[in-house]
């Protein structure tokens, strides 16, 4: 198994990227500097992040650490069962998959959000 790091940043954590967040900018970094660190971007995330601060898609998605992660139909029919589009595609995009079969950390900075969902939490309030 790899020692590989998966983090989802949803809405709030890319929101603080862009206001200077230091736990955010740090994991920018190792992404970028580190081969087995990978940061997501979830697309719906990203538009509410953008919708709180203009620029901040344009300015994450530009970022070579950060993919961001699209649509496909699975996350599509996730998204549908959920009320906010952006929790409904991090959670989704934090679930094990055959490429991280541990799943992601959702990076955010309301923690108490996730309480109640089976993912793991980075905190970076």
């Amino acid at each position: 198994m790899s020692d590989a790091m998966h983090i989802v940043l949803d809405e709030t954590a890319m929101a603080a990227a862009g206001h200077g967040n230091v736990l955010a900018s740090r994991l920018i970094h190792r992404a970028h500097a580190e081969a087995d660190w990978f940061l997501y971007a979830p697309a719906c995330a990203l538009v509410e992040a953008d919708r709180t601060r203009p620029g901040t898609a344009e300015h994450l998605a530009a970022l070579p650490g950060v993919t961001v992660l699209d649509l496909d139909l699975a996350s599509v029919l996730a998204v549908a069962r959920q009320e906010t589009w952006a929790a409904a595609h991090s959670l989704h995009a934090a679930q094990p998959t055959p490429e991280r079969p541990g799943g992601a950390l959702v990076a955010t900075t309301n923690p108490n959000r996730w309480a109640s969902e089976p993912v793991r939490v980075l905190d970076l309030s």
